[in-house]
């Protein structure tokens, strides 16, 4: 059995100085672009990086999440850091995060989902507060590594939700260990699946979420095709500059979500310093060139699966396209939010999530019927 160890979040004040330092001292470009139109917009990238050199309040943020319950499993050789939630004995519910984020995608959503499962939310190998993987993974082998952690953590069987690469792992997951997952909740559709079809396969639904996906290629898709192919070379910029970091970043925040606004400055420099403090922003990119490298299980996922879509995110694909590799039995197309869904809409994606798993036979009766069963069940024993 692996160990469990309680982990505390505290960075080095000689860590955070150095930050500083390293901001103050940032080189701007000599072109000024104050629009979106040809990456990050030069005004807003001053009043991040003004921010987080100022004002920021890490210690703050450091304070507020060792308010939470966070842990560190070694698995495989892998050091997993997890932040565990909710109420022990209720339905075990492991969340995956996506990129340039992590665990705080769920943060807002915690307390909605709180009263009704038993949360694991994990930063993924190479992001955040969990080791940097030293041999290729990809999502395969992430899945593997997650349903390790939460043997580890006592939980056999367990939901799933995964978004955007926690999409793909979560399928991943579910194709590997199917008896573990009660039901996946996922808020893509992994993009492998129809980028594996044949052009005599797919069907008009297929044909024009794929003209979407060229289209979005072509105009939004560049960073994708660098961290698949040339992760190392992009890694050293985002590790070495504070400022490129926060410009690679804010542009995607930006581009990728309903409302903009919904992202106070602290929530900027919150992601930009945990990739930083960790020096994980380049581990991050490096999980793309793996995605990309390493087989993937195929075949139709069994598990019974519900999709919740936001409208603003990257390309929401069609119910009838998932229907062809998933047992889909709930689908939600979301009226407002985009990529970071959990953060930028919390109320609705927990109703959804909790609606999935109340509607979902487990163990032959609904996850809420099965704890009130073990509630039974303990208090009986206790007597």
């Amino acid at each position: 059995m692996s160990l469990v160890t309680p982990f505390e979040i505290r960075v080095l004040a000689s860590e955070l100085d150095a930050l500083r330092e390293r901001l103050a001292r940032t080189r701007r470009t000599p072109r000024v672009q104050h629009s979106w139109d040809r990456g990050t917009s030069t005004d807003v990238l001053d009043a991040v990086l003004a921010h987080w050199a100022g004002p920021f309040d890490w210690r703050a943020v450091e304070s507020r999440w060792n308010a939470l319950d966070h842990v560190r499993v070694e698995i495989d050789g892998i050091g997993i850091h997890a932040v565990r939630a909710g109420t022990r004995g209720s339905v075990p519910l492991l969340l995956l995060h996506g990129w340039p984020d992590g665990f705080w995608r769920f943060e807002q959503a915690l307390p909605l989902l709180a009263d009704r499962f038993e949360i694991v939310v994990p930063s993924i190998p190479g992001y955040g507060f969990s080791d940097a993987p030293t041999r290729a993974t990809g999502p395969a082998g992430m899945g593997d590594l997650f349903a390790g952690l939460m043997s580890a953590l006592g939980h056999d069987r367990f939901g799933v939700h995964g978004g955007d690469i926690g999409s793909t792992i979560g399928e991943q997951l579910a194709l590997r260990h199917p008896g573990r997952v009660l039901g996946l909740h996922l808020g893509d559709i992994p993009l492998h699946r129809p980028r594996a079809l044949a052009p005599d396969d797919a069907t008009a639904d297929d044909r024009e979420w794929m003209s979407r996906l060229v289209a979005w290629e072509q105009s939004e898709g560049a960073y994708a095709l660098l961290q698949r192919t040339k992760p190392q070379t992009l890694a050293v910029s985002l590790d070495d500059s504070a400022a490129g970091l926060a410009a690679w970043i804010v542009e995607k925040y930006h581009g990728w979500s309903d409302d903009f606004a919904s992202f106070t400055l602290d929530d900027l420099c919150t992601t930009l310093t945990t990739y930083w403090v960790t020096r994980t922003a380049g581990s991050s990119v490096h999980y793309y060139y793996d995605n990309a490298h390493v087989a993937l299980s195929t075949g139709r996922v069994s598990v019974p699966t519900a999709f919740a879509l936001f409208p603003a995110d990257l390309l929401p694909g069609p119910r009838s396209s998932a229907e062809r590799w998933f047992d889909v039995v709930r689908w939600t197309e979301m009226e407002r939010g985009g990529h970071f869904g959990p953060w930028e809409q919390p109320a609705a994606w927990a109703a959804d999530v909790r609606a999935f798993f109340d509607d979902l036979g487990a163990w032959g009766v609904s996850p809420k019927c099965w704890v009130q069963a073990m509630t039974a069940f303990r208090t009986a024993a206790e007597r």
